[in-house]
């Protein structure tokens, strides 16, 4: 179980543990995952996180899969 306590125990979300999980299958360092599900509580912030990541992805010329 990932905690939400905070301090030493870390912190993540409640309604992000999921994607916390996910990436840290992923094989994303706990900071890492814990800052990138973190970033992204609610659904606008997701989706301003969605539009910066297709701009990257654009800007470097990357083809969608």
């Amino acid at each position: 179980m990932v905690s939400d306590r905070g301090g030493r125990f870390g912190f993540v979300y409640k309604s992000r543990q999921r994607v916390y999980r996910a990436l840290r299958r992923k094989g994303l360092s706990k900071t890492r995952a814990a800052e990138i599900s973190n970033a992204g509580r609610t659904f606008p912030q997701r989706s301003v996180m969605a539009r910066k990541a297709a701009r990257t992805r654009q800007a470097r010329g990357r083809k969608r899969r």
